[in-house]
């Protein structure tokens, strides 16, 4: 919680809670076992305080009160320093993801109305997936109280079934039930949108993205800046703030990028307006930057754990464990390279099973395979999250075409295949098919153009010189007689010096 005057935050201000779950005896149990040894004991009681506002069996929005009960059922002092207490205990709740604050401004009172909007706590499979919560709590309680906490908390299916192929069997809603879609019932509609038990879930900020507020902007904006001036016309100017807003929602900007941009020198002209290429550049700059560090941290946090073996890959497929079939159709032909070590179903079955780093150290078995094409693709499988069989497919068909191995063309068909979403093997191999189908269509058509120019220069029809056109004798010449033709003739002679 971000109080930065007490004033503004007290014992006599009202506040209310929502909430659109109840706690289970596994949310319970996170509370006790995962989430209390992280945030501490007092944290978790200002959380169940919290969530006593409303009854256990009813959700929605509690009565507003004023936080003196709060402050009297959890035993702080009416004081500045149980003001900090109960602000830093309900900042360890937000960094964790478990409440939400607000603040409203009620005109009919005058004053600051507070909101604490209360999150379930994470079940166990997805609290042990989020990286930077595990971490968190391994330098809390140590390493093996981790393994120790997943296995207590996660069970593992039985081998003997996790091997076996999934079938699904379950009925669909439309395959049972008919709804009777002839009569609209404006008012049971009406009321869906109204209701209050929908309100909590509208407050979180994963729904709907409603832009940085003036009041949020100016709060984290350094008051000696030059452009303060600027920032603060932003009140009265809702359009330059919906500019602002369309950036940060561009580039996915956190409210310190935007204040820091706002902060650059020459973002404002001399008349205060935003200038939109000169702040998309910036923000794009932020938004690149941010994109490469991600990446490189995933990379770097990927190679820990293959060192390590203490973490599972969350980003592959859900499918379980075992070999996949490829079935006849999807078959790929072999390789001059792999001719003589397997047959058509056992280079299809590595491809469909094998890591893609099996493939590239048969492809250079002759060395080590270079360090630009692991890194590349080390990319391409962490932060695209291409599946291993697509990346295999990808390999093969490098391979077989004889494709530079460079960066720019690996990405230039990732992206193609990430945009068309080819996500499974069948995909990637009904994709590689159309490739090559485009490529000979492509090589049949430049080969018939140019046995077509080249034709006519063969066979000699072509014309080697420009066509001069002949004078004719005109009417008239016919009509002279024979002592004007015998002038002429002597006009023409001395004219040659023969006469």
């Amino acid at each position: 919680m971000r109080i930065t005057n007490l004033l503004h935050f007290s014992e006599y201000h009202r506040f209310y809670v929502m909430r659109d779950f109840a706690l289970s005896s596994l949310d319970y149990k996170m509370m006790a076992a995962v989430y209390q040894p992280m945030i501490g004991a007092y944290a978790v009681s200002v959380y169940m305080t919290l969530f006593q506002q409303l009854p256990a069996d009813k959700v929605g929005h509690s009565a507003m009160e004023q936080q003196r009960k709060l402050f009297l059922a959890l035993e702080l002092d009416a004081s500045e320093n149980g003001r900090k207490l109960f602000i830093e205990q309900t900042s360890r709740l937000e960094a964790v993801g478990l409440l939400k604050t607000s603040r409203r401004f009620a005109a009919a009172s005058d004053d600051y109305v507070y909101e604490y909007t209360l999150f379930a706590p994470l079940p166990p499979t997805e609290f042990f997936r989020n990286q930077h919560l595990t971490l968190l709590l391994r330098d809390k309680v140590g390493k093996y109280a981790v393994f120790a906490l997943r296995d207590e908390l996660v069970l593992p299916e039985a081998q003997e079934v996790a091997d076996a192929n999934t079938e699904n069997l379950s009925v669909p809603f439309y395959e049972l039930f008919r709804l009777n879609t002839q009569v609209i019932d404006h008012e049971l509609e009406k009321a869906f949108f109204e209701s209050a038990a929908a309100k909590p879930a509208e407050a979180k900020p994963e729904v709907m993205y409603k832009g940085y507020q003036y009041a949020e902007i100016i709060m984290h904006f350094p008051r000696e800046s030059v452009n303060r001036d600027f920032v603060e016309r932003l009140k009265y100017e809702p359009e330059q703030l919906a500019t602002i807003n369309f950036v940060a929602k561009k580039y996915n900007l956190f409210l310190t990028d935007v204040c820091r941009l706002l902060d650059e020198d020459g973002v404002f002209d001399e008349d205060g307006r935003i200038v939109l290429e000169l702040l998309q550049h910036k923000a794009n700059q932020v938004f690149r930057q941010d994109k490469k560090r991600t990446e490189e941290r995933t990379r770097h946090m990927a190679r820990i754990a293959d060192k390590t073996g203490e973490t599972d890959r969350a980003s592959k497929s859900p499918e379980p464990a075992g070999d996949k079939i490829v079935e006849m159709e999807y078959y790929l032909q072999v390789p001059d390279l792999f001719q003589g070590e397997c047959n058509q179903h056992q280079y299809n079955y590595i491809l469909r099973n094998e890591p893609y780093t099996f493939l590239l150290e048969k492809i250079f078995s002759q060395g080590s395979i270079p360090d630009g094409l692991l890194d590349t693709l080390a990319k391409v499988d962490l932060n695209y999250g291409l599946r291993e069989e697509v990346m295999n497919v990808l390999i093969h068909y490098m391979y077989v075409n004889k494709r530079s191995w460079s960066r720019a063309s690996i990405e230039f068909s990732v992206t193609d295949m990430l945009a068309k979403q080819v996500g499974t093997f069948e995909e990637a191999v009904q994709y590689i098919r159309e490739q090559m189908k485009y490529q000979e269509q492509q090589r049949t058509r430049r080969s018939a153009g140019a046995s077509g120019a080249s034709a006519p220069a063969r066979g000699g029809r072509g014309r080697q010189k420009p066509v001069i056109p002949i004078v004719k004798d005109t009417p008239a010449a016919k009509t002279l007689s024979a002592t004007e033709r015998e002038a002429l003739r002597k006009m023409a002679q001395q004219l040659d010096g023969k006469l």
